[in-house]
């Protein structure tokens, strides 16, 4: 049986793909801060899973706590990162969580992840990632997915360089329904939390490098990558 940690599994996304995950036969290790929540999806699992409490806010607790649950589960093929934090409009004390998790958090557990893969010899990492990162549209969150989606690559060139058989796939979702964008009237092509897992299991099971979630976002991706800057500071000022 393979085993698979979704890091961040408590809701949104994660809770989502755990769920794909098990329906196709991963016994699944389950982290995040709620842990009641954690323990309501472990009871919905077909196949065995495991429950670790983690706040990427604490990265070294973070890191001792995956390798502990790696210890528990065996071996492991599989390490998904998902966990993040979003404001609207956030004050300096919110631009520090968003720092925080998304940039120290991420990298504690995303090297952990690697250095396991590393000792194994094989394994897949896949970060989630934001169709944010391309431009700086959010102070804090954008700059901080931009730094993930780059850390993932940098783990992906050493991958390449150590000639390992190791995997790491950065998915840049657009907009889906999670806690977290609940209540914004902006978003448009809004995909449920199943549909992008249905698809970033898809993407784990072709071992692919990128992928946009859901996968029209792939031209909204080249759009913002290609605006001239007053066009975009143009679409700043109206809210877009």
């Amino acid at each position: 049986m393979k085993k698979a940690i979704v890091i961040g599994s408590s809701s949104g996304i994660g809770r989502a793909l755990a769920k794909v995950l098990a329906s196709e036969g991963y016994a699944v290790g389950l982290t995040g801060r709620r842990l009641e929540l954690m323990e309501a999806l472990r009871s919905e699992l077909p196949t065995q899973s495991y429950v670790r409490q983690m706040d990427l806010l604490r990265p070294e607790e973070s890191r001792l706590g995956l390798r502990e649950l790696i210890r528990e589960m065996g071996v492991v093929d599989l390490i998904v990162i998902n966990s993040g934090v979003g404001h609207s409009d956030p004050d300096w004390a919110q631009e520090g969580e968003i720092i925080g998790v998304n940039v120290m958090g991420f990298a504690a557990v995303a090297n952990q992840a690697m250095e396991h893969f590393v000792e194994r010899g094989s394994g897949h990492i896949v970060g989630i990632t934001s169709i944010s990162a391309l431009r700086g549209l959010a102070a804090a969150y954008s700059s901080s997915k931009a730094f993930a989606a780059t850390y993932l690559e940098a783990l992906r060139l050493k991958a390449d360089k150590l000639n390992a058989d190791i995997c790491v796939t950065d998915v840049k979702p657009g907009y889906v329904e999670t806690p977290m964008t609940s209540g914004r009237d902006d978003m448009f092509w809004v995909a449920s939390a199943d549909t992008a897992a249905r698809q970033i299991y898809a993407a784990i099971r072709k071992k692919r490098r990128h992928v946009y979630v859901t996968r029209r976002w792939r031209l909204v991706a080249w759009l913002m990558k290609s605006l001239p800057y007053p066009v975009l500071a143009r679409l700043s000022r109206s809210g877009r």
